[in-house]
């Protein structure tokens, strides 16, 4: 009952359309697969493994979410909406982390080995983001929505894209990820903050248009007062 209390807690506490208790218990598809598989778990370390994949079926039936019953996950754990997440058997899930629709966490070898990713503690994974393979995704590091990730991911950075690539760090001041979790910048706008660097450092190294470049909108995030430059006129 503790922690049945503390997933009604968290899950008040992360999304603002939670308005009672009562409606929690009733209406959170991701706290009723947390408390399926906390049973499966079980089941699956007293030697019931089939039974255990047998409800982890039923588990998916009913909320639409698939936790192999293997699959390690901590506490205070939010799985938002929730449709269509997959859990791979060998994934580890660290407390506190925030995963929303759409995600995996899934293999990429055939061997009966960790096959599936780590993710530290105050994780977020934003919707349909793909993490795949024996990798760790560090802790309060968040991977952007739709970014397929490969490899490790460091503590405190933000990932986005196809691969995914590493696009801010975050600095001490800098408040935790369970106040920021809607802040991830655009991947398309980070690229571009990208070339627009690389082409004005090529300009000052050639001569040939000196002066500063146009103005690099901050954390890959564009408003309009970034295209009123001269630069930018056609």
């Amino acid at each position: 009952m503790t922690h049945i209390g503390e997933d009604i807690a968290t899950v008040r506490e992360r999304d603002p359309a939670a308005r009672t208790r009562l409606e929690v218990f009733l209406s959170y598809p991701g706290l009723h697969a947390l408390w399926g598989h906390r049973i499966q778990h079980w089941m699956w370390h007293h030697r019931m493994r089939t039974l255990a994949r047998w409800f982890s079926q039923i588990n998916r039936f009913f909320t639409g979410i698939e936790i192999h019953p293997g699959a390690v996950i901590g506490r205070r754990v939010f799985i938002d909406h929730g449709m269509g997440v997959v859990i791979g058997e060998t994934a580890v899930v660290g407390d506190c982390c925030t995963i929303y629709q759409g995600v995996t966490l899934g293999g990429t070898s055939l061997k009966r080995e960790k096959r599936h990713p780590t993710l530290a503690d105050n994780v977020v994974v934003g919707a349909g983001a793909k993490v795949l393979g024996n990798i760790t995704v560090g802790s309060n590091a968040r991977v952007g929505a739709n970014s397929v990730v490969l490899h490790d991911v460091p503590a405190g950075t933000v990932v986005v894209g196809v691969p995914g690539q590493i696009v801010t760090r975050r600095t001490p001041l800098e408040p935790p990820v369970s106040e920021r979790e809607n802040d991830v910048p655009d991947a398309l706008g980070a690229a571009v903050v990208s070339l627009l660097h690389r082409v004005e450092r090529l300009e000052r190294d050639t001569g040939e248009l000196p002066g500063a470049g146009p103005h690099a909108p901050e954390r890959g995030v564009w408003r309009g007062e970034d295209l009123e430059s001269e630069d930018f006129s056609i």
